[in-house]
């Protein structure tokens, strides 16, 4: 594991560039309050920032603990080489026109393998990265503005991007940030790599991820695993798409699959939260600083306006929360407190009867904590002219969270919870959130992680697909791995096919062989005997048919597929199957390997489930049946990983005793 130690908790920095840069970095550093020594390396040996420089990093007395390089990206490989061989602790690379930029420079790649080579052993952020702050220790190798101050605990943020990690370094909503990190192209020190050392730090309470590719999966699977046995969440924010093959052409499941579906698979699997923007991804993070993972999704709130009761009611009722009845030991507790005027419920509006009472606020609000709520709500927004009068509510706050209860003030509007406030708020280990959708993905999230499967993903192989099997020839390679396929023939011309047809049961199934998609093609006829069969073969329009058994008394139709996702391995799509299967787009994804207990729950959670649970007086499915199906195609897409891009089951016909599969696509090289 790449030691960062030095590079992100430096005594002495070099500063290598013009003196623009150099005075950037003494003034970011000095904003966090950094005490340590600043270098500034230039040929010309001037004052700059207050400083005189060296000619040379090798003229640089003592040891080199951290390097910024602001110079062109051919210098930058020469300082990386002479910061390597003196030892340094590690080097932030600004400079851009790596392979970020391979449209524009077909070089920069080989640039890239050049600075990796140069770097050796020494640790490299970037390139086209503007570096780091360290709130805990007061360092700072940051060549812009930024708004971070000192904390003696909280969160880490890394990101890939360096304009999204100044904008977030100025936020004012009390989140306390321990270190922001930008990662930049990521040539040698991955994004789960740092994070993997940040978990080492004992002040770090839990880690944001702004990610927009993976990279190596299996540094994730042990980044995971790792904060999940030190108890700090990890939470992410993942933007652009993989690099997945578009086949819709060919099969369902790519289109169905769509790019973004393996990225949520896979951080599905590795137990990380995913919120969707940056004020909840922020409120998300301070909400995990003060209470970490919830242990259910039972929330309750409470408010002095009816109208902000049923304004969070409604929010969350789209959402995986519950916001259970009242308990009898609450209701006591909120009576006693109250009096008789106000109707209890969860919501609570509670009126003003108790406003400017602090302890009578502060008993109210705890009763509508107790076992099994996992986050109380208050919902307060603090005007911004006079907010004197709001004290009381502040105080009530930290009485709540004096009891051990996960508590949080919520202010309708960001604006309506001022800074000061949020800070006091955080001190005390009362979440101060901002806004009340905000609040809920916080609080849905924090209770969506969970430990990452120790189960590591199938890596995706790279040969290009060339090949799309025959349906017979697709079937009889998934019968060999446990599948249940019909009865079948294989007949050229319409009496052929009539002559084979006899020996088999009818109703009849006859299907071209060769066509991609049959049914829109008109290539499927069904419910024929051995004589309709013979005129259908010469209708068809291929010359190849296929004759099967048709399956009966089937309660449900599902697909199965799986497709080659080449950055984040094979993804399992399961959903509603047969004709109408992207319309209905009712589809749950996992990535191969999962064990039949994350099979059947992801299943279950369709909202095709009924009927293979039994809809209205019908038999239910033979959910055994369907387990082994799938556990068959994933069984094939291992023991062909190399060479397979796509296996496709659509529709698997699920029975009350069985589970046939009656199509099936598989592309991979030949």
């Amino acid at each position: 594991m790449t030691d960062l130690s030095r590079l992100l908790n430096p005594a002495q920095i070099a500063v290598i560039g013009g003196g623009a840069w150099c005075a950037s970095i003494v003034s970011a550093a000095q904003r966090i309050g950094f005490e340590g020594e600043i270098v500034p390396v230039h040929p010309s040996g001037k004052v700059i920032a207050g400083k005189t420089s060296v000619s040379r990093v090798e003229d640089i007395p003592g040891p080199i603990d951290a390097a910024f390089i602001g110079i062109n990206r051919h210098a930058t490989i020469e300082a990386v080489a002479s910061l390597s061989a003196l030892g340094a602790g590690g080097a932030v690379c600004f400079a851009s026109g790596f392979s970020e930029a391979l449209a524009e420079d077909e070089n920069g790649s080989d640039l890239q393998a050049q600075l990796i080579a140069a770097a050796g052993n020494m640790p490299v952020l970037g390139p086209n990265c503007y570096g780091f702050i360290n709130a805990l220790d007061q360092v700072a190798i940051w060549p812009d503005q930024h708004g971070m101050r000192s904390v003696e605990s909280g969160v880490a943020i890394l990101t890939q991007s360096s304009n999204i990690a100044i904008n977030l370094t100025m936020q004012q909503r009390g989140l306390p940030v321990a270190y922001m990190v930008t990662c930049g192209n990521m040539a040698q020190t991955s994004q789960a790599a740092i994070a993997n050392s940040l978990l080492d730090d004992p002040r770090v309470t839990a880690i944001g991820l702004h990610i927009e590719g993976f990279g190596d999966l299996r540094e994730w699977e042990a980044l995971a695993q790792k904060a999940f046995a030190r108890g700090i969440p990890l939470v992410a924010i993942k933007v652009g798409v993989s690099d997945q093959a578009q086949q819709a052409t060919v099969s369902h499941t790519a289109s169905l699959a769509g790019s973004d579906v393996g990225a949520q698979a896979f951080l599905d699997r590795l137990g990380i939260a995913r919120l969707r923007d940056l004020p909840a991804f922020l409120e998300t993070l301070k909400l995990l600083h003060c209470t970490g993972h919830l242990a259910s999704n039972r929330i309750s709130s409470i408010s002095c306006s009816g109208g902000e009761a049923s304004l969070i009611a409604d929010l969350a009722d789209a959402r995986d929360l519950d916001f259970p009845p009242l308990s009898e030991a609450q209701t006591d507790r909120l009576r006693a407190a109250l009096g008789p005027m106000v109707a209890l419920a969860n919501p609570l509006d509670y009126h003003t009867y108790i406003w400017r009472d602090s302890e009578a606020m502060t008993n109210a609000w705890s009763g509508m904590t107790g076992d099994g709520i996992a986050m109380t709500f208050s919902i307060v927004d603090y005007p911004h002219t006079d907010a004197k009068d709001w004290e009381c509510a502040t105080k009530a706050a930290l009485g709540v969270r004096k009891t051990g209860a996960p508590f949080a003030v919520v202010a309708t509007l960001p604006e309506l919870m001022p800074e000061h406030v949020a800070r006091t708020l955080m001190q005390g280990g009362v979440v101060a959130i901002m806004g009340l959708s905000e609040a809920l993905s916080a609080v849905e999230a924090a209770t969506r992680l969970h430990e990452p499967d120790p189960v590591p993903v199938l890596l995706p192989r790279t040969a290009k697909a060339n090949v799309t099997l025959s349906e017979v020839e697709a079937k009889q390679a998934l019968y060999e791995h446990g599948i249940t396929i019909p009865n079948f023939r294989v007949a050229v011309g319409g009496q052929n096919a009539g002559q084979v047809a006899l020996d088999l049961q009818p109703p009849l199934a006859i299907k071209g062989v060769g066509l991609a998609h049959k049914t829109e093609q008109g290539a499927v006829r069904l419910g024929l005997n051995a004589e309709e069969i013979a005129k259908a073969a010469d209708q068809i329009g291929t010359q190849e048919v296929l004759i099967e058994e048709m399956a009966s008394g089937g309660v449900a139709e599902i697909l199965i597929g799986v497709t080659r996702d080449p950055a984040n391995g094979y993804v399992l799509t399961l959903g509603a199957g047969g004709v109408l299967t992207e319309i209905l787009d009712d589809t749950e994804s996992l990535l191969v390997p999962s064990r039949i207990d994350q099979i059947e729950n992801a299943i279950m959670r369709l909202k095709c489930a009924p009927l293979l649970s039994g809809y209205r007086g019908k038999p239910a499915a033979d959910m055994a049946a369907i387990m082994t199906a799938v556990q068959a195609v994933q069984d094939y897409v291992i023991a062909n990983a190399d060479t397979v891009s796509e296996v496709e089951v659509n529709p698997l016909i699920c029975t009350p005793n069985k589970a046939i599969a009656v199509d099936a696509l598989i592309r991979k090289a030949y």
